[in-house]
């Protein structure tokens, strides 16, 4: 049972998929029919429209499962700095690299805490270790499933280096240097654009202020786009439009380094 368990505990992780928790699932559940009760309400007020939009959950729940992903490898290729620093710290103490490894998976659990991708993407490492898996074909393996780019070109590197009998305390340290200062110039950007963000939000989340303003004010002035072919076909076309500035504006706040 333990063997099974220890199995369980050091398996590949597919960051291409993400599985909801239970309240990550009632969460998002409830903000997709909210979002679809209040665009009801906003542009049709008509039950059956509603009743047309159930498909909508489901591909808002995609939504946020790929916004999941592209955070989850947003935090391990911070944490992979942090892994990075330790590494070359436990080589310049003295360590081989294989058993740098192990050192640093008690620094990333003092850091990151027990459970996180990058801790257990290490004890994966160093449980292959056990097993005579070259680490130089571990980290290739981790570039290949995680997909990110920083990851992918240190394991190439590294690769080279370990093949060649290059230098890898200098090729870790150089690396590790290189990385942090990418993931600084992200950090600044991210700050940079906060505010931009938070602008965006705003003016996006006008109309629909306008909309309800009327509507509690001068409920008469807008029921004529209502429960009419023409009204529900005029409504459409400022909700597509609504949708097309939104997805825009959050495509040119949303910049990748």
């Amino acid at each position: 049972m333990k063997g099974k368990e220890k199995e369980q505990l050091y398996q590949k992780r597919n960051y291409d998929h993400y599985r909801f928790s239970m309240k990550e699932l009632l969460k998002y559940m409830g903000q997709a029919l909210a979002l679809c009760i209040m665009a009801d309400y906003l542009f049709y007020k008509s039950k059956w429209v509603l009743l047309l939009m159930l498909p909508v959950p489901v591909f808002y729940l995609k939504w946020q499962k790929n916004r999941m992903i592209r955070e989850r490898r947003k935090n391990l290729n911070y944490q992979f700095k942090d892994a990075l620093t330790s590494l070359s710290v436990a080589v310049q103490a003295g360590y081989s690299v294989e058993s740098a490894v192990k050192t640093c998976v008690r620094d990333l659990e003092r850091l990151y805490g027990k459970g996180t991708d990058i801790v257990e993407e290490f004890r994966y490492i160093e449980s292959q270790q056990h097993i005579s898996v070259p680490l130089e074909e571990l980290f290739l393996d981790l570039g290949e499933r995680s997909q990110i780019e920083d990851i992918e070109n240190f394991a190439s590197v590294f690769y080279t280096a370990k093949r060649t009998g290059g230098d890898m305390n200098r090729v870790i340290q150089k690396v590790s240097r290189m990385l942090g200062d990418k993931i600084d110039v992200k950090k600044e950007i991210e700050a940079t654009l906060a505010a931009k963000k938070s602008e965006q939000m705003i003016m996006s989340l006008m109309p629909v202020g306008i909309i309800l303003y009327l509507q509690m004010t001068s409920p008469g002035f807008l029921s004529v786009l209502y429960g009419n072919p023409f009204g529900i076909a005029a409504m459409s076309i400022c909700l597509v439009i609504y949708a097309a500035a939104y997805w825009l504006g959050r495509r040119i706040v949303d910049i990748e380094v």
